[in-house]
């Protein structure tokens, strides 16, 4: 039977950066997706004000984040058949051609002192020992992460070209990933509930593909934002085959 756990991380409230409204809800949304829907095992949740977890703080600080990602991926505990996702909603910065996470604590004028480099979450993800690894980013948000210039996408696109990480980016580098007040989230997370649910069916990542493409400039059109186009790095080319969801896999996708 295959293993199947994930961490999902959403921040709402920054110490150095503008708060965003839908952050928390939407790795809410995406953990209870894969608790009940998706049938994970595990899933490790930071946010705002998740409680304390076997006496540890689950708070979406650089502190706690950095230590999980050291402390359950230090050796394999994963193998053939197995997945692991890792899902983060806030900010995100590119500074000095990297990609970096932004923790609630993160400090936009201390970048390497107080973020996370997305290639160390992508090293450590690998160390499990699954046969697939996704990783979905909503990091290129509309508020405050960034001035001017690209948003993170293309280190993390490039090296998961790479290193066979599927990786599910909510919006292109030159563009923000938007929040929806009449939906209470953003754009990218409530196209992907959608695609990867009973409405969209979406059992392999490339039907996700086709399906993300879709709705979410659909999405941000209806609610009078800029385009916003999400996009999948999934190679070798077999991974675009990748079964996500068995209970909607048809016998084309076996």
């Amino acid at each position: 039977m295959a293993k199947n756990w994930a961490i999902t991380i959403g921040v709402n409230q920054y110490d150095y950066l503008q708060p965003l409204n839908y952050a928390k809800r939407d790795a809410q949304l995406m953990h209870d997706f894969l608790r009940d829907e998706a049938s994970f095992e595990r899933i490790f949740f930071f946010s705002d004000d998740s409680p304390v977890v076997a006496g540890k703080s689950t708070r979406p600080n650089r502190a706690n984040l950095r230590r999980v990602l050291r402390e359950l991926f230090e050796k394999p505990f994963m193998g053939n058949g197995d997945n692991f996702w890792f899902f983060f909603s806030g900010h995100g910065i590119r500074h000095a051609d990297r990609d970096y996470l932004m923790p609630s604590d993160g400090n936009p004028d201390d970048i390497e002192d107080t973020a996370i480099p997305i290639h160390f979450v992508s090293e450590r993800l690998r160390r499990c020992g699954a046969d697939n690894v996704v990783l979905i980013l909503d990091a290129c948000r509309n508020q405050g992460s960034r001035s001017k210039g690209e948003g993170v996408g293309r280190q993390t696109a490039e090296e998961a070209r790479q290193t066979g990480v599927i990786s599910i980016f909510s919006c292109s580098p030159n563009e923000y990933s938007y929040e929806i007040e009449a939906l209470q989230q953003g754009a990218f997370t409530s196209a992907l509930l959608e695609g990867l649910g009973v409405q969209g069916r979406c059992a392999t990542v490339e039907r996700l593909n086709q399906y993300l493409s879709r709705r979410v400039p659909e999405i941000a059109h209806q609610h009078n934002k800029a385009r916003q186009t999400p996009y999948i790095i999934a190679e070798p080319v077999e991974k675009t085959r990748l079964i996500l969801l068995p209970k909607y896999a048809t016998l084309a996708d076996i």
